[in-house]
């Protein structure tokens, strides 16, 4: 299941990608003296003669995009429990945390994690923890513990917040 979760978070990481790369391919006029810029004909061609250009276009498609509500409890719990490891990349609007290698106080093993909160309720469905050491995945019962703490600390910040 570690493997499965960080391959559909490496799947979501190379489509973000691809459609930044795509999003480079674009046709721009032929006047090579100063910026480019967009030629309005070639806009209204690649968006079906809508009329709009293809800023417009791609900026209603980010808009229409499903942006994960997360949990904002989990997203600090999470930051706090792994504040040993280097953060690497953090995604708050696909509720995505991905860092580097680290190893916890007092610890011997290094890990590195990968977060993905998906959900905005502050429930254990919500958060899902895969933990890599240098050696292959961390044992079921480490990322078990890790998903606790983090959990835990996630409670803990609601109530302090005045939550019940």
């Amino acid at each position: 299941m570690d493997r499965n979760f960080a391959r559909r978070v490496v799947q979501v990481l190379g489509f973000s990608l691809m459609l930044g790369i795509a999003g480079c391919g674009l046709r721009f006029g032929s006047n090579n003296s100063g910026p480019a810029e967009l030629d309005p004909d070639i806009a209204r061609e690649q968006t079906g003669g809508a009329g709009t250009t293809i800023q417009e276009a791609l900026a209603n498609r980010r808009n229409e995009e499903r942006i994960v509500q997360v949990n904002r409890y989990i997203w600090t719990a999470s930051l706090q429990v792994l504040n040993f490891l280097p953060i690497q990349e953090v995604d708050p609007y696909t509720g995505v945390i991905i860092t580097g290698f680290g190893t916890p106080p007092g610890g011997g093993n290094a890990y590195r994690a990968t977060v993905l909160i998906q959900d905005p309720a502050l429930d254990a469905r919500s958060l899902n923890v895969a933990l890599q050491t240098r050696r292959g995945p961390a044992s079921a019962a480490t990322v078990r513990a890790v998903e606790d703490a983090i959990l835990t600390r996630a409670r803990q910040l609601r109530i302090a917040d005045g939550g019940r």
